[in-house]
């Protein structure tokens, strides 16, 4: 068996110990030095009291050490500080002093004279003060010169290496995101077999961004690349690389990347690069301020003059709108992999990994809980299953049934009921024709999404709701569905006018109004859906503040066409206004029934609107799972004595494809 090659002598590492020991000896044997180690110690005294002992016939022998300092002893021992002693030390007020030496002769003293030599141990307490500072000086001079800002480790990177015992995350559990993770295991297959691509020429992609919008999974998805590759695997987040200090920020971008180029071939992932990748020239300071130095560096690091092979970066971000151009240029992210929000069978599979380990009951159906929660991210199907445990187990069930799931789901997209607050009789009356009117205009009106849930439980800030849900996943709105909108959201304003007159109406629609305006002038400046406008982009071209290219806005319109818009959006919304006075006016009995139903039942599903609509009474409510009493009283109800604005939540609002 070959022995192993001996290690080189480290000979900096060999000085500095030694220079520690030196230090650690030295500086004991020079106090014990400078204070004579001795128990006899001469105490110093001032001179008065000298005078008095050298009257008292009390000193015996003296010595003369420079022009001041004198030593001597004793003839009987004299109590100083709290100990006898019989030497003493003592500072004459003048130097070389006849007058003294007689004083000293006419006593008998014996008087001898020394030359005062300095000590090495004097010196040494002299100058190890200034020997210390020089020493921190030649330490922080050669850490700058190490790493820029690395003094007391401000410039490491606080990348954090993912080690063996961290729990590994794969692609199986990761669901709704097949085309990012298809893109990934690319370059995890190359990272496990290079020769594989190099053969022809390939050559290893240096970055991949991860764009998408918040809660998609774009963290989750770089866990499982750290998993899969088997690889070592660097994590930092955008935000830890900015700090006060100067330099630090570009420190720790080399301080990264030295340690990647260290466990080649590795991975690097930077979470939240908005942080540190915003477009340059959008600051206040120039282009000195540490955000940019650190952006530059990492750059340099990317694709600069010296090559980083081996050494993969993996970012994540949901603006990628305000990223550099330089940084998302090919050669620094090669490849840029969308994670957007998931489609049916993407949630449907999102739901069955995050409900494997609970106990679900067999009623619940996954494909029908998908259906119904379109728009939803993977973050919002994970905290709905959670919140669904939870509840089930608020109410003591050995299993987490499909009622648990509809109110877990009821909770999360329209807010947690709040059950203490008390309305007036005429307050809900006039709640539930509200709702009523939203709910007769989507069941009415063609183009709206199916209605799921109409009810008058106060939900979060909201005393009502009318939600409806899309039969399937939708990547664009037509004008049909758009108009349809604008009706069902003045639905509940003209049923409180046709129900309790013009002078009853109350504030409840002002997000109704805010809602349909919003989508009102969309529909003319940004759509052009307007047949007197016509498709022409006529909205406002304002540059964002953020990007710094210009502070101010302006105005690309004409004063004429500018009123010619606003014309269009009255007329839209009017037009929308009475059509939906028409629809409740020719269905008034439907009406009224969905409102004393409401007023009965406080919530109504699609379902139940239908045998409304024909005629029919509704069917008692089915028996639900026992719920376990509750652990604390029920809250006093107070009287509401202020009113309160029911906003309409009619689904997600339309986006153009």
């Amino acid at each position: 068996m070959p022995t192993p090659p001996k290690k080189p002598f480290n000979w900096g590492r060999f000085s500095k110990t030694l220079s520690f020991w030196i230090l650690v000896i030295l500086i004991p044997v020079a106090f014990l030095s400078y204070t004579g180690g001795r128990g006899d110690q001469a105490e110093g005294i001032d001179y008065t009291a000298y005078s008095r002992q050298l009257d008292a016939d009390n000193i015996q022998r003296v010595t003369f050490q420079g022009e001041k300092t004198v030593i001597g002893e004793f003839r009987a021992p004299v109590r100083v500080r709290g100990r006898d002693t019989k030497r003493f030390r003592v500072q004459m007020p003048v130097a070389n002093s006849e007058i003294e030496v007689s004083r000293l002769r006419a006593k008998n003293v014996v008087v001898d004279a020394q030359e005062q030599k300095p000590s090495f141990s004097g010196m040494l307490v002299t100058l190890l003060p200034y020997l210390l500072l020089i020493g921190f000086w030649i330490f922080l001079f050669r850490q700058m010169q190490a790493g820029g800002a690395k003094a007391f480790s401000f410039g490491k990177s606080k990348a954090k290496l993912l080690s063996g015992d961290t729990p590994k995350i794969t692609f199986a559990d990761v669901a709704g995101a097949d085309e990012a993770k298809v893109e990934l295991q690319e370059i995890i297959e190359f990272l496990k077999d290079p020769q594989k691509f190099t053969k022809l020429g390939g050559r290893l992609p240096k970055g991949a961004l991860l764009v998408g919008p918040p809660g998609t999974g774009k963290t989750l998805l770089a866990k499982a690349v750290a998993g899969e590759a088997g690889r070592p695997f660097f994590s930092m987040s955008g935000s830890d690389f900015v700090e006060m200090f100067v330099g630090v920020g570009a420190s720790r971008v080399r301080d990264l990347f030295e340690q990647g180029k260290a466990h080649a071939p590795c991975i690097i992932f930077i979470d939240e690069i908005d942080a540190v990748g915003r477009h340059r020239g959008a600051g206040l300071g120039g282009g000195h301020d540490e955000r940019e130095q650190t952006l530059n560096q990492l750059l340099v690091e990317m694709d600069g003059f010296e090559s980083n092979d081996g050494v993969i970066l993996i970012a994540a971000t949901n603006r990628p709108d305000v990223l550099d151009p330089a940084l998302l240029r090919p050669g620094r992210f090669d490849r840029q992999i969308v994670v957007d929000a998931p489609d049916l069978r993407g949630r449907e599979g999102i739901l069955r990994v995050h409900m494997r380990n609970k106990p679900v009951a067999e009623d619940v159906d996954i494909t029908a809980l998908a259906r119904g929660t379109p728009g939803m991210a993977g973050a919002d199907l994970a905290n709905l299953v959670n919140e669904a445990a939870l509840l089930a187990a608020r109410r003591n069930h050995e299993k987490i049934f499909l009622n648990d799931f509809e109110d877990a789901k009821d909770r999360v997209m329209l807010g947690a009921e709040r059950k203490s607050l008390v309305m007036k009789d005429e307050e809900r009356r006039l709640t539930a024709f509200h709702e009523a009117g939203h709910a007769v205009c989507a069941m009415i009106v063609k183009g709206n999404d199916p209605l799921h849930k109409v009810t008058i439980v106060p939900r979060g800030r909201a005393l009502g709701v009318a939600f409806t849900l899309p039969e399937d996943d939708r990547v664009s709105v037509t004008r049909e569905q758009l108009e349809a909108r604008l009706v069902m959201a003045y639905g509940g304003r003209v049923a409180e006018e046709l129900i309790f007159g013009r002078d009853r109406v109350t504030t409840g629609a002002a997000s109704d109004i805010q809602q349909a305006t919003a989508i009102a002038r969309r529909y003319v400046q940004q759509w052009g859906l307007s047949d007197r406008i016509g498709p022409i982009l006529v909205g406002d071209n304002e540059q964002e503040l953020f990007l710094g290219r210009e502070i101010q806005s302006r105005r690309e319109v004409s004063e004429e066409t500018a009123q010619l818009v606003d014309a269009e959006i009255a007329r839209v919304i009017n037009e929308a206004y009475n059509r939906a006075k028409q629809v409740l006016t020719e269905h008034m009995e439907l009406l009224t029934a969905v409102a004393t139903s409401l007023l009965e039942r406080e919530t109504l599903t699609r379902e139940d609107i239908q045998v409304l609509r024909q005629g029919r009474a509704l069917p008692p409510r089915p028996t639900l799972p026992p719920a376990a009493p509750p652990a604390t009283p029920a809250p006093v109800p107070v009287e509401r004595t202020r009113p309160i604005t029911p906003p309409l939540l009619g689904g997600p609002e339309p986006s153009p494809a």
